[in-house]
């Protein structure tokens, strides 16, 4: 497929960083679907530049994992499998709780995650809405101390927006997200670190059962993902995302 969407032409300076902040924009809010080729000439043409800085916005899009680049064959926006999701949420719960415990017992501030809040809450679109979702986790983890950790978790992030993304096009969740998150910040701001992490191993959870594996032809794959050991507590009474 080629690009149909109304992507504008852009000014001169940071070409590269501005052509990879609107592609992936494009992803996350569905104007480049999952499986859709990206095409360097009909990108560039769009936004008014040369092939290189798409070239190397795409580069950088495959190393996050959103698009996927083939030799001979072209790029394509990343279509995760079921495999692929229950893979990402698998090491995202077992590594993020953790990492958000860690920061809440350091005394971090965590005003950063209350402005994400506020700017998911008055979001326009899904690409918005995702942005902000994924700046609010990882102010809550970014505090953890352990670099590998950190660049661990970073590594996830754009993968786990695009995840989002998806299951918010499917069924609309984030007001009840932004609940969730809500109590999360709540603790985190009390200095409660065994209490937020364990908000957060629900929120996680949650969507994972829901969103990722709770399909009926999915369901017997529920051992595959930590979530089944996940205390259920609130979550199941809402319909939170993944955050």
């Amino acid at each position: 497929m080629t690009v149909s969407s109304p992507l504008q032409p852009i000014s001169a300076s940071s070409r590269t960083a501005h052509v990879l902040e609107v592609i992936k924009g494009a992803i996350l809010n569905g104007e480049l679907a999952p499986g859709q080729s990206l095409v360097e000439s009909e990108l560039a043409g769009r936004l008014g530049v040369s092939k290189t800085p798409v070239r190397e916005a795409l580069k950088t899009l495959e190393s996050t994992g959103l698009v996927v680049i083939r030799p001979y064959t072209g790029t394509t926006v990343r279509a995760f499998t079921d495999d692929d999701a229950v893979a990402i949420y698998d090491v995202r719960l077992l590594l993020e709780p953790e990492a958000v415990r860690r920061s809440v017992a350091s005394g971090a501030s965590f005003d950063d995650a209350a402005d994400a809040l506020a700017r998911a809450r008055a979001a326009a679109d899904g690409s918005e809405r995702s942005i902000a979702n994924r700046d609010f986790h990882r102010a809550l983890y970014r505090h953890c101390g352990n670099p590998l950790l950190l660049q661990t978790l970073d590594g996830l992030r754009d993968q786990i927006a695009l995840i989002s993304a998806g299951s918010w096009a499917r069924s609309a969740s984030w007001q009840h997200e932004a609940l969730e998150h809500g109590r999360i910040l709540e603790a985190a701001r009390s200095g409660d670190a065994d209490g937020t992490a364990r908000l957060v191993h629900q929120h996680i959870g949650g969507f994972a059962r829901r969103q990722i594996i709770g399909a009926p032809a999915d369901r017997g794959r529920t051992d595959r993902v930590d979530t089944a050991r996940a205390d259920t507590g609130s979550t199941e009474a809402t319909e939170g995302g993944s955050g």
